[in-house]
């Protein structure tokens, strides 16, 4: 009967978290939103339906667990390496700024050392899964700012991972401290794991990586064993899942397992933030208000603050300095845990994780908001952004051509306008590309090619480009909106100029013809369209579809080697 209670409950609590989370989703909120709203609906305020605390405790905290092991598993120092000390200067200097101004804001408003220290530590981090699905989403991952926020992402994970093994391998209140032998233990243990991980597991993962449900067994039985043998050792699960996936971090599989793993971590992770949701207690809010406002606009505009005056110090434009400053405006789904974990030890009451939770909520709302709108907000604050920027050439100006005329200038330049490069060199036009990834700035200064570090939507960077006495303008940024941005601009300067898009859409497409677009490019009716006139020029002579195949192959293995991309919704 106890099997069929928790049964009914769970169905009935996860019903109502999709219904919520449906709504926030529609709101274009994150989810982690309507799951924290979905544990206050199930709470004694509302419908009181949490009856099996324990079992639903259990979920919760596996939850953490899998998120652990996974961050464990991206945690990829190659990333940091690549966007250089911008990463650990930006994500070290936020995390101090924070902390400080943070603990001076709530000694001010009398609350003690411990609970300052925990809130302050606690509001210092951003969602790595919130900014990484934005960007995404958005399709700038790719993009310098991307990249940088990415950075300093990882970086402040790493600073979190340290606090949250210390703070769980502390007892509770009026328990023993632990030992200089246990101590030593533990880090034998990592050690042998982190060799262990080196040298037996790649070759371990790879035999078994032949079998895809093998390689999801496999992957959650090690962060559950390594997770238990830390628990048995006196620590804490999370630090046996968290390095349970820094030693498949190495693994060339660790994607997949990564990808395997993701729907067990959304289901579990649900299950924390409802219990974590269920736990708020609004009794004594009233008298938070004040500091629960005043730290929502240190992370909302502080935090933002901090990063563009860091990032212009260090000689990036303001346009990046503040596209990665929107990202850092919100707290992490390590805040709750950290919270969570001071009430475990004994140091917090669940006041204070009602504090965090309504701030979480307010900042996690706007944030989103914000980095989903960036470069719109970008237009009303550049000349605001601009005394947080260096006088001078600055890192990220990207301008790798002459001041000089142009017959073509192509935004975009993978896929589609790979193609149409060739195409400029034979007809011997003069032409400019403008792309917004650095990998592919770089590659095109390596090749000769004229080019620009940028964004099409960016108005500042269209009034510096030589538009006037182009002839023909190509974009292959799929963005109806950013389309008609750079066509308006265009022809404001440049009446006559022949304008190019592309579209993935019909509606779009009309759109933009509506709007003045000299031709617009839709891949999928062309491909289909020449994939038609292929088989009307060769029939069913196998060997001319063989041999145009063998063409294509040669082409998409250079594409690869350039590093091109096949996502479709990402910016080019």
């Amino acid at each position: 009967m106890a099997v069929e209670s928790v049964f009914i409950e769970l169905s009935v609590i996860i019903i109502i978290a999709v219904l919520v989370s449906a709504i926030v989703r529609a709101l274009r909120q994150p989810l982690i939103i309507g799951y924290i709203i979905s544990g206050i609906l199930v709470s004694p305020y509302f419908f009181d339906l949490i009856k099996n605390v324990d079992s639903m405790a259990t979920f919760a905290q596996i939850g953490v667990a899998v998120l652990l092991f996974m961050t464990g598993l991206n945690l990829n120092p190659k990333v940091v390496r690549e966007v250089g000390k911008v990463a650990v200067i930006t994500g070290i200097g936020q995390i101090i700024f924070t902390f400080v101004l943070g603990f001076l804001i709530l000694k001010a408003f009398g609350f003690s050392n411990v609970v300052s220290t925990y809130i302050s530590i606690a509001i210092s981090f951003s969602s790595t899964i919130i900014i990484m699905k934005m960007l995404s989403d958005l399709g700038d991952t790719n993009t310098l700012y991307g990249k940088i926020s990415i950075g300093f992402l990882i970086v402040q994970d790493l600073v979190a991972i340290l606090i949250l093994m210390f703070i769980s391998s502390m007892g509770g209140i009026g328990d023993a401290p632990i030992s200089l032998q246990k101590i030593g233990i533990g880090a034998g243990v990592i050690i042998g794991l982190l060799l262990f991980g080196s040298y037996v597991l790649p070759p371990m993962t790879k035999r078994i990586a032949r079998s895809q449900e093998l390689l999801l067994l496999f992957s959650v039985s090690w962060a559950l064993a390594l997770a238990s043998l830390f628990a048995y050792l006196g620590f804490s699960i999370e630090i046996g899942a968290l390095l349970g996936g820094i030693t498949l971090s190495v693994s060339p599989y660790r994607y997949e397992i990564g990808a395997k793993m993701k729907p067990l971590r959304d289901f579990f992770l649900l299950m924390f933030f409802i219990v974590l949701g269920s736990q708020l207690t609004f009794g004594n809010i009233g008298e938070h208000i004040l500091p629960i406002a005043s730290l929502s606009v240190l992370i909302l505009i502080g935090n933002p603050i901090i990063v563009m005056f860091l990032m212009g110090r260090l000689g990036y434009t303001k346009r990046n300095g503040f596209l990665a400053g929107l990202t850092v405006s919100q707290i992490s789904e390590f805040s709750f845990i950290l919270i969570a974990l001071g009430i475990t030890v004994g140091h917090l009451t669940n006041d204070i994780l009602s504090m965090i939770t309504i701030i979480g909520l307010i900042t996690m709302g706007v944030s989103a908001y914000a980095i989903l709108h960036g470069r719109k907000f970008y237009t009303y604050f550049s000349k605001f952004a601009g005394i947080f920027e260096n006088k001078g050439q600055k890192i990220d100006d990207g301008k790798y051509y002459q001041d000089e005329d142009y017959d073509i200038i192509l935004f975009g330049y993978n896929r589609i306008g790979y193609s149409l490069k060739d195409s400029f060199k034979k007809l011997k036009k003069k032409f400019l590309v403008v792309d917004n990834n650095p990998d592919t700035i770089t590659g095109l200064v390596r090749l000769g090619i004229d080019c620009r570090y940028g964004d099409a939507d960016d108005l500042e960077l269209l009034e510096e480009l030589p538009l006037k006495k182009a002839k023909m303008i190509i974009s292959t940024i799929p963005e109806v909106e950013t389309n008609l941005m750079l066509m308006k601009s265009a022809k404001k300067i440049n009446r006559e100029v022949i304008f190019l898009a592309v579209s993935h859409q019909i509606e779009e497409a009309l759109k933009l013809y509506e709007a003045g677009a000299t031709y617009v490019i839709t891949p999928h009716f062309l491909g289909g369209k020449y994939t038609s006139s292929l088989i009307e020029k060769y029939g069913f002579k196998k060997e001319h579809f063989q041999r145009d195949g063998e063409r294509n192959v040669e082409e998409l293995l250079k594409r690869k080697k350039e590093g091109h991309k096949d996502v479709l919704h990402e910016r080019d």
